[in-house]
């Protein structure tokens, strides 16, 4: 039994903050300068969880990350689905290690 009470805490103090400014910006009216910047945090937040990750593929030579990502890049510009920009990147990076390096 304490688990589940534990379990339903947690989930409570989980949920409170994820919905109390969905309730809360419903009612106010933000301005649109405010709007733009909170509109583009999750992107940058994602920059922020990739770009380490891209430095760090090789350790011994970075190059071969920021290649990948390069892949990324180009391959996202094109708009294709997302699973391909992924495969591309992957790939690219396979290659590299396993030819050019």
């Amino acid at each position: 039994m304490p688990i589940v009470l534990m379990i339903l805490g947690m989930s409570v103090v989980t949920y409170i903050p994820r919905a109390l400014p969905a309730f809360l910006l419903d009612k106010i009216s933000i301005s649109p300068k405010i709007e733009g910047i909170l509109y583009a945090i999750p992107y940058a937040a994602l920059g922020v969880l990739i770009f380490p990750g891209i430095l760090s593929v090789d350790q011994s030579n970075p190059i071969v990350g920021l290649a990948g990502g390069g892949i990324a890049i180009v391959l996202s510009y094109f708009k294709l689905n997302i699973t391909y920009v992924i495969i591309g990147a992957v790939l690219g990076v396979i290659v590299m290690k396993m030819f050019l390096l």
